[in-house]
């Protein structure tokens, strides 16, 4: 797998059949290794490692219902309360960071409602809000989950 820019982490791999899969802290078992889920991972224990986001409140690819379709989103972090907070669309390296990536996480957010929205491809990241204009703001960097401004 590529090497990313975000830190390092321990993590345990299994090849079954021909196929590799990496241990999922979250989901609490193996799911298979994409170039996808490779970024997924890093990101996870980057926010849990480096920004203080804690496990339980973090879930991963759940499914919800979008405009009558089903979809599914990459991570999702919710507050202390249980309200969803930052949702993360997870791209592999070598996928673009584009306007259509916003928009997929955008689609999400109208139904999840968190007050925040990221985007990684795992070498890129943006983050930010929307503001009382509906104008996007991004965020130098993202926040500590202890530091994350209140709207």
């Amino acid at each position: 797998m590529l090497e990313l820019s975000l830190p390092a982490f321990e993590y345990k791999v299994k090849k079954q059949d021909g196929v590799v899969f990496i241990y999922d802290i979250i989901r609490k078992k193996y799911v298979k290794l994409t170039p996808e889920e490779w970024v997924r991972q890093h990101f996870v224990h980057y926010l849990i490692r480096q920004k203080g986001f804690p496990q339980a409140l973090i879930a991963l690819e759940r499914e919800i219902e979008v405009y009558g379709l089903k979809r599914r989103f990459d991570l999702v972090c919710y507050d202390r309360r249980g309200n969803p907070y930052l949702i993360v669309e997870c791209k592999a390296a070598g996928v673009t960071l584009s306007q259509t990536v916003f928009d997929q996480v955008f689609g999400y957010n109208l139904i999840l409602a968190a007050p925040y929205v990221a985007i990684t491809n795992g070498i890129r990241h943006f983050c930010g809000h929307l503001d009382n204009n509906r104008q996007f703001c991004f965020l130098p960097e993202i926040p500590e989950f202890e530091d994350f401004p209140a709207l």
